[in-house]
């Protein structure tokens, strides 16, 4: 018994080691940023990334010279778009956690487990919102045409097979549609991974790997819309 107990205290341990170590590094990561430095080209399309303190989606202008999501995620995939809506936000994360975890009072270990192991497809999850709706947890994000235009192309990348297929029936509300993703949800593959893969891409300073939202947002300006 008492072996038994040893091999139980040194599994807990090396447990706790590992993910002291994964967030060590999450937090370490801050301080050595990709695309450091001042920004190259003046901002010209108006975007932010919302956090609701642990997710991050990108929060993008529905109409643009790059893009107008509307023909991308048209509006009948959605039960009531707002007409005021002006923006879209996309999220990327576990279908199995998107699916059935609407609410936090939703959440399960089962549930929360099951997405760092991994094993699940992911969703992209798609808003249209408006103004008034990115109050809280909204940062800015400067964007010049050509780095909108990476974004752009980072989003489109997320589509399975390119192509934007809807979840039927998937709803939390009428403004929101899920749509079928490219990879899976693991500890290393998280919902603010793939927002801080795209801010790379576009050329944004954001930490290095972004495993958490503060990872996402350090080093963006937070504001009112």
């Amino acid at each position: 018994m008492a072996r038994w107990l040893r091999r139980i205290a040194f599994a807990l341990l090396g447990l706790l080691a590992a993910l002291g170590l994964y967030v060590a590094v999450a937090f370490a990561l801050v301080f050595w940023p990709a695309n450091a430095g001042p920004a190259r080209e003046p901002p010209e399309v108006e975007a932010w990334v919302l956090s609701n303190g642990v997710h991050t989606d990108l929060v993008l202008p529905i109409r643009s010279a790059a893009i107008d999501w509307r023909q991308l995620f048209p509006l009948a995939d959605f039960q009531a778009v707002p007409a005021d809506a002006e923006f879209v936000a996309i999220g990327w994360g576990d279908r199995e956690f998107y699916l059935h975890t609407p609410t936090w009072a939703d959440l399960t270990a089962r549930r929360a487990v099951g997405a760092l192991l991994g094993g699940n497809r992911a969703l992209l999850h798609v808003s249209y919102l408006q103004r008034a709706q990115l109050r809280q947890g909204a940062y800015r994000l400067p964007l010049s045409a050509a780095q909108y235009a990476r974004l752009v192309d980072h989003v489109r990348a997320a589509l399975l097979s390119g192509r934007a297929t809807p979840i039927a029936g998937a709803h939390y509300d009428a403004q929101d549609a899920f749509y079928e993703a490219e990879g899976g949800y693991n500890l290393f593959e998280t919902c603010n991974t793939w927002t801080g893969r795209g801010l790379r891409r576009a050329g944004v300073t954001v930490s290095r790997w972004t495993p958490f939202d503060f990872n996402v947002t350090w080093h963006l300006a937070p504001a009112v819309p």
